[in-house]
């Protein structure tokens, strides 16, 4: 060991939770006249993008007024199919405006987007919110105020190898190795592990995940750090999982683009096809934001990673502008013919323009509308388009070639309400809290828009209870905390229950 230094908190991530438990534990401090002391860990380079945060838009499934969707928690309920922590979801339907407000009372900028041509199938209509800057500039502010406290010591090019316990199983700090290739401790009787999953880990992946998971690039440079350290490091002190290990979101970019995160959302208002210029998904099979992971998997899984949309004028013109096309810094192919488009995206012209053939003299007669699952459909082909199928015949013709990137893992550590560390029995484990992309809650399929805020918002949870504990003896806490947190269970659950009965569903939480 070459040093050991004496902290309050170890958090480990500068990204949306780590930064947020950070401040929010400085901030609680300084306000109750506590002299805590955090170390922030992180592996990347100072002033490098390292992560996922600094990258995404990071859209919010939050309305005009900073108010979560509240029909996410039911969309959760079915494509997890009852496993997803209903507890957890509703926790942060009302915690996620408060995290909201908060990143906007300390200088954070929401650009509110009213959405007239998607349907979002959001309680909070056709709007979301993301940060003007994206979350770079979130952090950035984040960044901006944590540098304003004396007693935050921030360690770059660290890397997390193991957490130190006590021989009665406590969190007493964290073993790290620095730039000096040598073991240094961390001494703290709190960490938060906000240190994301493990993307950037190809053993990891396929030993979760499976065979040709190591195909699939990142949808960001940040996310090589991404190692699963903090995944890794709970299970060896006996930590329990949750979410599905063999899951991962994945989005559809343009393989043409020179940026990252340039993915091509709008696959419903055309056609997909892969290099032998067939149609392999339904495109249309449920709005915009419940297929889009989908098709990317499906490309990946099954079509060699590699896809193509096919659109035409009409369409292109109702999204003219939007985000929908807009992600990406290349312009689409477009030709005056399918043919031709098939030769620049180095397709069989005659196979491409057969399958748009036949995908139009199966299109049926009703009446186009992007504002509900119209019903305009096709029949008779091998794969079927349930929805918005319009007819790709009005020249100019457009086209993307796709693949399949990887944006974020589902598999990790079981917490409970207050951001704290499960073990294998459902147990509190003493000083250890994880928050952000390394705690599991995806099942089978991730409602979007939702991961950011998730993050933000356990990470605030995480480092304000955290100082509001400080020099409290251990016991004295985790008795307050289990009780607390039993009886906030409790009280979610008869809310729960109530809201059900309410609505006329009648069944309690957690009921399959």
């Amino acid at each position: 060991m070459a040093s050991s230094s004496d902290y309050d908190l170890v958090v480990v991530g500068s990204g949306f939770a780590g930064c947020m438990a950070t401040l929010s534990f400085l901030e609680e401090c300084a306000k109750n006249n506590k002299p805590g002391k955090v170390a922030l860990v992180e592996v990347g380079k100072e002033g490098e993008r390292s992560g996922a945060s600094k990258w995404t838009m990071a859209y919010l499934r939050l309305d005009k007024d900073l108010n979560f969707d509240s029909d996410w928690v039911k969309e959760m309920r079915l494509v997890s199919n009852g496993m997803a922590d209903e507890e957890y979801c509703h926790k942060l339907e009302r915690e996620a405006p408060i995290s909201a407000k908060y990143l906007q009372e300390r200088g954070v900028k929401w650009v509110h987007h009213d959405e007239p041509n998607v349907l979002l199938e959001f309680k909070t209509a056709q709007h979301f919110v993301f940060p003007e800057g994206g979350g770079k500039a979130i952090i950035a502010k984040l960044f901006e105020h944590i540098r304003g406290y004396k007693n935050c010591d921030i360690h770059y090019e660290t890397e997390a190898i193991r957490l130190l316990t006590e021989e009665s199983g406590a969190i007493k700090g964290l073993k790290v190795r620095k730039t000096d290739g040598l073991l240094h401790d961390l001494l703290a009787p709190n960490v938060v592990l906000a240190c994301g999953g493990f993307e950037g880990n190809q053993e990891m992946l396929a030993r979760y995940i499976g065979r040709d998971s190591h195909k699939l690039p990142l949808i960001a440079p940040g996310l090589k750090y991404n190692r699963g350290a903090g995944l890794r490091m709970c299970l060896e002190v006996g930590a329990g999982t949750a979410g599905s290990f063999d899951g991962m979101h994945c989005e559809l970019v343009d393989t043409r683009a020179t940026k990252p995160d340039a993915v091509i959302w709008g696959h419903n208002y055309g056609i997909v096809v892969n290099k032998d210029c067939e149609r392999f998904y339904d495109e249309g099979k449920r709005h915009l934001f419940a297929t889009f992971e989908m098709i990317a998997l499906e490309c990946w899984r099954d079509q060699n990673m590699s896809c193509f949309f096919v659109t035409d004028d009409d369409i292109m013109q109702k999204f003219k502008g939007s985000w929908v096309y807009d992600t990406t810094d290349q312009p689409p192919e477009k030709a005056d013919t399918i043919e031709e488009l098939a030769d620049k995206m180095h397709l069989d012209p005659k196979l491409l323009k057969k399958t748009v053939d036949e995908y139009n003299a199966a299109v049926n007669d009703k009446e186009f509308d992007l504002m509900k699952l119209d019903g305009k459909a096709t029949t008779g082909l091998k794969v079927n388009k349930t929805n918005w199928a319009s007819k790709i015949e009005k020249a100019p013709f457009y086209g993307y070639p796709m693949t399949s990137n990887l944006t974020f893992t589902y598999g990790g550590v079981k917490t409970d309400l207050h951001a704290r560390v499960l073990s294998t029995n459902d147990v509190p484990i003493p000083g250890l809290w994880a928050a952000g992309e390394m705690t599991g809650l995806f099942y089978n399929e991730y409602p979007p828009a939702t991961s950011c805020l998730r993050s933000m918002t356990f990470g605030r949870l995480a480092g304000a209870e955290i100082a509001s504990n400080l020099g409290m003896p251990q016991g004295q806490v985790e008795g307050k905390s289990i009780k607390e947190g039993v009886e906030s269970r409790r009280s979610d659950s008869f809310m729960l229950m109530d809201r059900d009965l309410l609505s006329g569903e009648g069944r309690a939480v957690g009921a399959a």
